[in-house]
C-alpha cells in the first residue's frame, strides 16, 4: 500500500475505535437495533446534503442498484444483527478477536474470486500474527469468553464472513465514486432497517431519549458512520479488499488506546505486546521493510 492508504487505513481504524465510546453511551437508552436504524439514517442523509453541495450526481447509481442493495445488507444488515446476537452471549473481548478474523477470510475470497489480490506468504503470515496480537491483547477477556455457545461464535464468525464478502461486491463497484457508494449503501441500509425496527419496536419510546445518548448517536452517525465510510469505500478503490480489511486488527488497538487517552483507563503490559504484535503483522503484510533488508538496499516508500 502507499504511504497515504496507510494513513486512511489508520485513521479509518481509530474513527472505528471510537464508535465503542459512542456506543456505550447511547445502548444505555436505545435497543441495539435502534440504534443500527439511527446510525445507518442519520449517515445517509448526512451523505446525501454532502453530494449535492459537492455537485455529485447520485444517479450514478441508480444502475448499479442490486449490487449496492446487496453491498448494504452484506455490509450492514447481516453482519449488524450476528454481532449484536452474538454479543448476547460472547463478552466482548472473544467477539474482537472473531471480528479480528476478517481479514484472513477476504484473503481467501479475494485470492479466488478476482485476478489482483493473489494469496502471499506475507500476506498470510501477516494476518495471522494480527490475530494473534489481538487475542494477546484481550488477554482475560477472551479466556472468559470461550465457554459461550457455538451459535453464538458462529454468529461473530459469520458476520466476519458476511463483512468479507461485502468487500467482494465493493470490489466490483469501482466505477461509481466511493462517495456515491457510501451514500448508496447507507440509503438502502436504512431502506431495510426501517420495517426491522418498526416490526420489532414499533413508534413507542423510538425519539424519547437524553440529549446526552443523542449527541452520541449523532457522534456515531457522522463521524464514525458517514465520514468513516468515505474513506473506507476510497481506501477500497485504492488500496484492495485484503488491505481494507486490514482496519479491523487496528480497531480494537485503537480503542484501548482511546479509553487509555480520554478515559483514564491503564493500559496493561499485556495490551502493550499485543499491540506490537499486530503492528509487526501489518510491516508483514506491508513487505517493504524485509524487501529491503533481503536486498540490503533502503525502504522504498509509495508517494
Amino acid at each position: 500500500m502507499s504511504a497515504r492508504s496507510w494513513a486512511m487505513l489508520v485513521l479509518l481504524g481509530v474513527i472505528w475505535g471510537g464508535s465503542f465510546f459512542f456506543a456505550r453511551i447511547a445502548v444505555s437508552e436505545l435497543h441495539p437495533l435502534s440504534l443500527v436504524l439511527f446510525r445507518v439514517a442519520i449517515a445517509a442523509i448526512a451523505l446525501q446534503i454532502y453530494l449535492a453541495a459537492a455537485g455529485i450526481s447520485f444517479r450514478s447509481a441508480l444502475p448499479y442498484a442490486p449490487g449496492l442493495v446487496l453491498l448494504a445488507v452484506l455490509n450492514n444488515v447481516i453482519p449488524f444483527s450476528l454481532i449484536f446476537a452474538g454479543q448476547t452471549q460472547l463478552g466482548a473481548g472473544l467477539a474482537s478477536v472473531l471480528n479480528a478474523t476478517t481479514p484472513f477470510w477476504t484473503a481467501l475470497l479475494a485470492s479466488q474470486l478476482t485476478d489482483d489480490e493473489k494469496l502471499s506468504w506475507n500476506k498470510v503470515l501477516g494476518i495471522l500474527l494480527g490475530i494473534a496480537g489481538t487475542a494477546i491483547m484481550i488477554g482475560p477477556g477472551l479466556v472468559s469468553g470461550l465457554g459461550a455457545p457455538a451459535w453464538a461464535k458462529l454468529a461473530l464468525i459469520g458476520a466476519s464472513l458476511s463483512y468479507a464478502l461485502a468487500l467482494m461486491v465493493a470490489k466490483r463497484l469501482r466505477g461509481i465514486p466511493p462517495a456515491v457508494v457510501a451514500t448508496a449503501q447507507l440509503t438502502a441500509s436504512t431502506a431495510v432497517m426501517v420495517p426491522v425496527v418498526l416490526t420489532v419496536n414499533g413508534f413507542a419510546g423510538l425519539f424519547s431519549h437524553s440529549v446526552h445518548v443523542w449527541a452520541a448517536v449523532l457522534g456515531l452517525a457522522l463521524l464514525s458512520t458517514a465520514f468513516a465510510y468515505l474513506l473506507y469505500f476510497r481506501l477500497v478503490a485504492d488500496a484492495g479488499a485484503t488491505n481494507a480489511s486490514l482496519v479491523t486488527l487496528i480497531v480494537p488497538a485503537s480503542a484501548i488506546l482511546l479509553g487509555v487517552l480520554f478515559l483514564g483507563e491503564r493500559l496493561e503490559p499485556i495490551e502493550m505486546l499485543g499491540m506490537a504484535v499486530i503492528a509487526l503483522g501489518l510491516v508483514t503484510i506491508d513487505g517493504r521493510l524485509f524487501d529491503s533488508a533481503t536486498r540490503g538496499g533502503p525502504v522504498k516508500r509509495s508517494p
